[in-house]
């Protein structure tokens, strides 16, 4: 069984192998028979909603759960049975975790002080350290005198401090607020860049995942949903769950029309290639920003310019700053509506407001079928 992650066209070797893992809490599955190949230096994110068993991954792969079942191989040595503190990894806590009675040098040292390291040694560590995360004057701080961001590259710093092959992030930025955590994060991405250590992050927030990891493992109930990079997780979504809970999607109510074609409605529309066959119930998904608007024109000139085209009324509209989020209802789509994101410039050419009519064309190429999902 080729596992997921273990893409032909990778180069770099496979630092970690996770084979069929399994974890059970008495009668409740967290993790079932999970498989991935991660490579060495890259960063990858573990994603998913609250409950889906990537937090329970994590902490497999630490061995601070042990697995129920299966094995994970780091560089080439089976750890499965190794206690966390006989496994190469750091790790970076959503809570910080600082030792609230030592500075933040001496937090950074803790672990190069179980090493056994001279003084000297451990001294010039630090200092390197505190300068990689930007923070070389907050050394005799304690971290009750730290900002959050600042405690939390304090976290950082002594997670990298013993040099480990593999680090790893238990929702590290969920406790700052906005500005601080968008900061941080790419910060936080440009260091795993130089250091190039293996990196794997745990996280509900989608947009982390897209700006921060080469590739993203999408978790669902305690199986794997998809491995892609950000550009083929949004893009090109294998399951309804996946494009239900990566970015914004329309979800319409649909029924199938051959191979590549779809009834919403009362209107036949051309899809992406699916291959259910005839009369299928499903549902149609496109993202609001793959709507795009035409000039005004009427119902006749609009049926005519193809089959993916239709007159909508505009429901309601929604400054979203960059862009307005525009509801669209079309007697043809039943008591379904349609949520499309149009650009300031676009606004502005089509003069709309609530109640206008609007010619849009849902490109075939960007309308995805697929089964239900009774999890959603």
């Amino acid at each position: 069984m080729t596992k997921p992650g273990s893409a032909s066209t990778e180069t770099r070797p496979i630092y970690l192998e996770i084979d069929r893992l399994s974890k059970k809490f008495g009668g409740f599955v967290a993790l079932n028979e999970v498989s991935l190949d991660v490579y060495e230096g890259e960063f990858v994110c573990f994603l998913g909603p609250s409950g889906c068993g990537k937090t329970t991954f994590l902490r497999a792969i630490a061995g601070l759960d042990i697995q129920t079942s299966g094995s994970v191989r780091q560089g080439g040595k089976d750890i499965s049975a190794l206690p966390p503190a006989e496994r190469d990894f750091g790790i970076v806590f959503q809570s910080y975790a600082l030792f609230p009675n030592l500075t933040a040098e001496k937090n950074v040292a803790f672990g190069l002080e179980n090493q056994k390291l001279a003084r000297s040694a451990i001294a010039a560590r630090v200092s390197k350290l505190l300068d990689l995360v930007g923070l070389p004057e907050q050394g005799p701080k304690y971290p009750a005198q730290l900002s959050g961001g600042q405690q939390q590259r304090i976290a950082l710093a002594r997670a990298l401090a013993t040099s480990p092959g593999l680090l790893l992030l238990d929702e590290p930025l969920s406790a700052l607020d906005a500005k601080v955590r968008a900061r941080l994060r790419r910060e936080m991405k440009a260091l795993q860049r130089r250091l190039g250590v293996t990196t794997i992050m745990v996280t509900h927030d989608q947009e982390e995942a897209l700006t921060m990891a080469d590739r993203i493992v999408v978790m669902n109930q305690g199986v794997i949903e998809q491995v892609g990079t950000p550009t083929e997780i949004y893009r090109e979504p294998d399951t309804l769950f996946v494009a239900d809970f990566i970015g914004a999607m329309n979800q319409v109510p649909a029924r199938s029309s051959g191979d590549s074609g779809i009834v919403i409605g009362s209107l036949e529309l051309d899809s992406r290639r699916h291959g259910f066959g005839a009369d299928r119930e499903l549902v149609a998904a496109i993202r609001p920003e793959d709507i795009i608007p035409h000039e005004a024109e009427d119902a006749a000139a609009a049926a005519g310019a193809g089959c993916n085209r239709l007159e909508a009324e505009v429901e309601d509209m929604e400054f979203l700053g960059s862009f307005w989020r525009v509801t669209l209802k079309n007697s043809e789509l039943g008591d379904s509506t349609l949520i499309a994101d149009l650009s300031i410039n676009a606004l502005r050419r089509t003069a709309l407001e609530v109640g206008s009519v609007i010619s849009v064309e849902l490109p075939a190429d960007r309308l995805w079928v697929f089964p239900p999902d009774a999890s959603l």
